[in-house]
């Protein structure tokens, strides 16, 4: 393994030579969010584990011809992302969660901070487990700006990188997917107590 000292342009640089050592020392720093990735995004464990697989490889034949315009991170995102799409349309079992056309009102995720008391600890468990079910009923468009942004804290402008999206179409999608995954929790019943907040969706732009 290369000494833990090199930075991360010169892992890439060294990987683009054909070291695989180097590699190896990529991959070790992004794979717990790379699966955190495709875990959220899959229909299932398994299609997890091979739409991260499918991603390294394509890192390591893409190397080549990656040109650095972007972060190594964020062109693994894409490349993770992409592999995800893939199954799903193999697949094409995504559940539409559409609704009727709502307004545009900007609405955050609901966020309760740990507090330490047994009761209040279990209710945000529940809805942690929720939020998790809503997210898998968005289709994949929808889905994939709400792990980015909110679960990944990536930038607006990242992920319209990621996704090679204008940044138009990414505030779109993100703040139609909030409304949509808080059109699900309400209707499960579990948003009832919990707070929205109002923004312009520019917060993520820098």
């Amino acid at each position: 393994m290369k000494p833990p000292n090199l930075s991360e342009q010169e892992l890439v640089a060294a990987a683009k030579q054909g070291d695989q050592d180097a590699f190896e020392t990529l991959i070790h720093l992004y794979e717990k969010k790379v699966f955190a990735l495709t875990r959220r995004l899959c229909a299932n464990p398994d299609d997890a584990q091979e739409a991260a697989q499918e991603a390294f490889l394509a890192a390591w034949q893409g190397l080549p011809f990656f040109r650095g315009d972007s972060s190594f991170a964020t062109w693994l995102y894409r490349l993770t992302s992409n592999a995800c799409m893939d199954l799903l349309r193999k697949e094409q079992r995504h559940q539409s969660a559409a609704g009727p056309s709502l307004d545009d009102e900007e609405v955050e995720l609901p966020v309760v901070a740990s507090t330490g008391d047994p009761h209040a600890e279990a209710e945000r468990a529940e809805l942690k487990t929720v939020i998790e079910a809503g997210l898998r009923a968005l289709q994949p468009e929808y889905r994939t700006v709400l792990l980015l942004r909110e679960i990944h804290q990536r930038s607006y402008d990242e992920i319209a990188d990621i996704l090679d999206l204008d940044l138009g179409t990414v505030k779109s999608r993100i703040n139609r997917g909030r409304k949509l995954l808080r059109k699900f929790l309400l209707e499960s019943g579990n948003f009832s107590g919990f707070s929205t907040s109002k923004g312009t969706g520019e917060e993520g732009c820098r």
